[in-house]
């Protein structure tokens, strides 16, 4: 779904290729309370933050955790989103608030239940930079 995936840039019209390279706890990195999900966009970094808050939301709303896989997942749809929108492909990061977590968690199961399950992440040998 959004581990690998192609999007049309709204601005310049030009076709990136994401696609998910890791996900790194933000608290050891930038002393952040964030997990942030690294994508290379037609080669270049971009990290999308997810507050860690949201974990805990996700629990106390439905007693179900937020993986590693589903956090890709959801990082990978707003990224999406963000350059369907017209992002700024200058911004190297960019941070979720708890409540587009949880929208784009629900969307997100909500076609991997049409797909029929969630793809499994496939990182493979390669050094994050």
């Amino acid at each position: 779904m959004y581990e690998d995936f192609h999007v049309t840039d709204r601005w310049s019209g030009e076709d990136l290729h994401c696609r998910w390279k890791g996900t790194i706890v933000a608290i050891a990195t930038r002393h952040a309370d964030a997990v942030d999900i690294r994508f290379d966009v037609n080669g270049r970094p971009m990290w999308i933050a997810l507050p860690s808050t949201a974990w805990a939301e996700q629990k106390q709303r439905t007693g179900k955790v937020i993986t590693d896989q589903l956090a890709a997942q959801i990082a990978g749809r707003y990224l999406k989103q963000l350059v369907e929108e017209g992002y700024d492909s200058r911004r190297e990061v960019y941070t979720m608030t708890v409540a587009e977590v949880l929208n784009q968690l629900d969307a997100v199961v909500a076609e991997a239940k049409t797909q029929g399950g969630m793809p499994a992440l496939q990182p493979g040998p390669q050094i994050l930079d």
